[in-house]
């Protein structure tokens, strides 16, 4: 009976495994193609000692066996130079071979790194440029721009198959995964900053692409569809979309990039050029203060307690877009209640009144110019060398 049910169990397994898309083994893309086979032979190299460890394990548990009485007893046996030599031997020549294997790799097949050939056989033709696709993770949804044609698109994705494809990527509120398995490996997308990834479809077709990092609520449900095209079939495409009329400039990225799920296709064959880039620095909405901007009074020194005025400037939390601190000149509680299902909540950030009085900096006791510590008012002057507590040298922290 016990057989019986290990049979069926075993079946009933293959039986379910059976429809497995193993696009991970058998990806569309030449990239893809080589992770999978850095993949097959880093399992082979470690199978190499994990097969005889096992079979060697069994093997001394039946010839050691207490009814066998042939097998040799060796009770004062301590050490074996030809045993420790396999021992030891194996395992750093894997480890060698291992070593070697990803450190070219590594820079063989880093994201960034141009494309170099299409296939094993193809190498990139000379003068050939890459297509260049602009992607922004959005919660929960896909946004893509292509901005030599002009165009942008909602969970959907497409490029001519055997031209090399660079990706910039980023996030309009926390980090992602950029996905898609027949493709290339899958890379970081972050907010205030743009990665990279150059791959290359070589089979036309339809694959899935998704986010492979837990970004909340919507995650299992951020997904595109990536389309392997033909040039000419591209090239439809491409005029398909520009004849959409739709706009997306920055008060319509500012309702689209509120929370939502299971959102449809959309098409936008009218972009603003320069919202990818106001994407990336995070200053899409109007008063906001870039991160380049922000970057450069830091390299500069900070701003001291004349910043005070950037506060506002300084938020970018998209949940907080009805409060006007947050987002002081553009807001859309309407659209956001409508992604969302429900009213704003969580913590809402305390509008600061023009009446109320301008918090003073603390004094500090660092030497000034002329060597002088400055008291604090109402404390009187501590003798030199008396005991007491240190005076206290914060500030208000302002860039």
């Amino acid at each position: 009976m016990k057989s019986i049910l290990r049979v069926s169990a075993l079946l009933l397994a293959a039986t379910l495994l059976s429809g497995c898309d193993w696009v991970v083994m058998s990806p569309a893309g030449d990239i893809a193609v080589q992770q999978r086979d850095l993949i097959v032979l880093s399992t082979v190299l470690m199978l190499l000692i994990i097969v005889p460890v096992i079979f060697l394990t069994f093997f001394f548990a039946w010839k050691y066996r207490e009814s066998n009485r042939d097998a040799e007893y060796a009770p004062d046996w301590h050490h074996s130079t030809r045993l420790e030599v396999v021992i030891w031997s194996a395992p750093l020549a894997i480890i060698l071979v291992l070593g070697t294997v990803t450190w070219i790799a590594t820079h063989k097949l880093d994201p960034y790194r141009p494309l170099d050939r299409i296939d094993a056989s193809t190498p990139i033709a000379e003068g050939v440029e890459p297509l260049v696709v602009e992607v922004v993770a959005i919660d929960w949804k896909w946004l893509f721009f292509y901005p030599e044609q002009g165009i942008a698109t909602v969970n959907e994705l497409a490029a001519p198959v055997d031209r090399p494809i660079q990706f910039k990527l980023t996030s309009s509120s926390i980090m992602n995964s950029f996905f898609v398995p027949a493709l290339a490996g899958q890379i970081y997308a972050m907010p205030g900053m743009q990665t990279m990834l150059h791959a290359v479809i070589n089979e036309e077709g339809q694959y899935k692409g998704f986010s492979g990092n837990f970004s909340g609520d919507g995650f299992s449900h951020m997904r595109f569809d990536f389309l392997g095209m033909s040039e000419s079939d591209f090239d439809a495409w491409v005029a398909k979309v520009q004849a959409d009329p739709t706009r997306l400039g920055r008060e319509e990225y500012l309702v689209l990039e509120r929370p939502s799920e299971r959102e449809p296709v959309r098409y936008f064959g009218d972009v603003d050029p320069a919202l990818f880039e106001a994407i990336v620095n995070m200053c899409v909405a109007p008063g906001s203060m870039c991160v380049h901007e922000m970057t450069h009074i830091d390299r500069s020194g900070g701003g001291g307690v004349d910043s005070r005025e950037n506060y506002a400037r300084l938020r970018y939390d998209n949940r907080h877009a009805d409060d006007p601190v947050a987002a002081p000149a553009a807001t859309f509680p309407e659209a956001g209640r409508e992604a969302r299902g429900d009213e704003p909540q969580g913590h809402q950030p305390r509008a600061v009144s023009p009446e109320e009085p301008t918090p003073q900096p603390t004094p500090s006791n660092e030497d000034d110019d002329e060597g002088i510590k400055p008291i604090p008012p109402g404390q009187a002057p501590r003798p030199e060398g008396a005991p007491g507590k240190p005076d206290d040298d914060s500030g208000p922290a302002g860039r």
